[in-house]
Parts: C-alpha cells; structure tokens; sequence
C-alpha cells in the first residue's frame, strides 16, 4: 500500500452502550447483564478503524457534539491512528449514541439510538481537501449525501446495506450492497448473479454483494460472478459485522489485492470481529503488503458456531 495514500470515510459515529443477556428481556421486567460494555460504534467509523488496524492510513469526516460522548468518539478514533481532523462538532445537536441489547450467542438484539447529527459539511473546508487527496472514499448510507456533491475524479465506495434514497450505483467504483438491497433495486426474478451484473450494467465498476451466512458475491466489471463462502465462527455478536467487513473490503483493494482475495479477507476480519460483544475490540490486526487468499478460519468447540460474512 502507498503509506502516503489515505482512505477517507464519511458518515455517522456513536458511543454504545451494549448488553449481553441470557433472557431478552420483557415489559416491565429485571434483567441481570452477563457483560456491559460501553464502545464506538457507527457504519463509517467503525470501517475506518478496521482499515486502520490492517495497516491503511484513514481518515474519518462526520459530525458529532460538543459533548462527553462526541469527546470520547473522537478519543476512540483517535487512538487507534484514524485522522480526525474533517470531523465538525455541533453546537446544536448531541452526538450519536445507542443502547444495545443483544442475547448470548448474538440470536436477538434491540437497538435503542439518538440519531446522529445532520451531516452537513461546509462547500469548502477541510472535508473536501481531505476527499480530494485520499485514494478512497468511504460513504455509509447517511454519509453519501455529502459524498455525492464531492463531483468527479473521486474514487468511491459505497455502503448500500441500508436503503439510500435517490441514490444510483453508476460510476460507483466499488458499490457494495446486501442481496437483500439488489433485490430491491433490481428485478427480483433475476439469480444472485444476474443481478450484479445488472448493477454493472447500470454503471458500478465492481460489485461485491454480502449475503449473510451464504457469503459473497463479486463481481470485479469484468469476468463472470464469483461466491466467496462465508467463514464459520463462534459467535458471540454480529453488532458491526458488516461495518467491520467493509473496512477490512476496502483496505484490502486499496492494498492493490485481487478483488475476490480482498472479499475473503473481509469475511474472515469481520468473522473475528463477531467474537466479541462489540463491533471493534476483536477486529484482527493484519498485515496487508502481500497479496493472498486467507484461508477460513477453524470454528471454535466451544459456543454457537455459524458463519458470518454480513
């Protein structure tokens, strides 16, 4: 990787509060957590710290408040080398938060959030000098709406999990949806792969569909469509999975990897990351200079084992 080359990644970022309970809980009831942790959280910020630990440089434009919770958001960033300096604080809105419930073995959870607030960067500024120089941009579905005014010449990613109103893959350099989405957008009596190429027909330069348990689907513009399996997991929470597997998805294509290895290797940073009850503490640390398929990891005896890729 070009150690002077940056990715940037552009949406919300939140402070969670996160429970583990055996029993999920009911109306008016007592429940006793098993573990209770408080960690960052939030599509784009949590991608960029999994691009941070494989070795990438990142950067991450959101806003937050001028609060307790946006200092420690930014601390968190921060600490693990995720460049802060695009982030705007808010004088008139509290930073995202959440509280999170999940049921041991990650089978059910509840969110309660506080929307983050609105993401509104100045026309010129430190957002667009630091989207005009990094390799990648990075936008989560509520960071798109600033990263679609950003014009031409910016190489982009795109997390379509969720829906984004108005929003066109074409020109998308790598446009990374659920199947569940694109068979939103696109004609639902098409196969898996009939539909990434549909998305390539309509302008995306590469396609990388997550499918849950079933894994992946690639589709690097070129060739045929290509399913890269899931990897078998003890799993403990997929709070941030899909966060995590794009983070470790773009580091690895920015790294110069083979569009179908670097898939394989989100699969397994964001199975790691499953491991534990919050999106960030088990995310992996790997060394991305060399090129090559990561082998799947052996399932833990221990726990609930399922496979994980979104």
């Amino acid at each position: 990787m070009d150690q002077s080359a940056i990715l940037l990644f552009v949406g919300y970022a939140t402070l969670d509060s996160i429970a583990s309970v055996g029993d999920f809980p009911s109306a008016d009831s007592r429940t006793i957590a098993g573990e209770f942790i408080t960690a960052g959280g939030g599509p784009a910020a949590t991608a960029a710290v999994t691009a941070a630990r494989l070795g990438a440089r990142t950067a991450f434009a959101g806003v937050i408040g001028r609060d307790d919770e946006g200092d420690r958001i930014l601390s968190g960033l921060e600490i693990e080398g995720v460049d802060t300096s695009a982030v705007v604080r808010s004088d008139t809105h509290p930073s995202g938060a959440s509280l999170i419930i999940v049921s041991h073995g990650g089978e059910n959870r509840a969110i309660v959030t506080r929307p983050v607030p609105p993401l509104e960067f100045p026309s010129h500024g430190a957002f667009r000098a630091a989207a005009e120089s990094a390799a990648w941009v990075h936008a989560d579905h509520l960071g798109w709406s600033a990263v679609k005014r950003l014009g031409p010449g910016i190489r982009l990613s795109v997390d379509a999990g969720n829906p984004i109103p108005d929003f066109d893959p074409a020109d998308i350099d790598l446009y990374v949806p659920t199947i569940e989405r694109l068979r939103a957008e696109f004609e639902p009596r098409l196969s898996e792969p009939e539909r990434l190429q549909a998305a390539i027909d309509r302008g995306a330069r590469a396609v990388v569909a997550t499918d849950g348990a079933h894994g992946v689907w690639v589709h690097s513009g070129s060739g045929s469509v290509v399913h890269v399996p899931a990897v078998p997991t003890r799993i403990v929470s997929t709070l941030g999975a899909g966060d995590v597997f794009h983070g470790a998805l773009l580091a690895a294509v920015a790294a110069g990897w083979d569009l179908v290895d670097a898939a394989a290797l989100a699969n397994e940073v964001a199975a790691e990351s499953c491991t534990g009850l919050d999106g960030r503490s088990r995310i992996p640390r790997h060394s991305l200079t060399v090129n090559h398929a990561v082998p799947a990891q052996s399932p833990s005896n221990q726990g609930k084992v399922d496979h994980v890729s979104r």
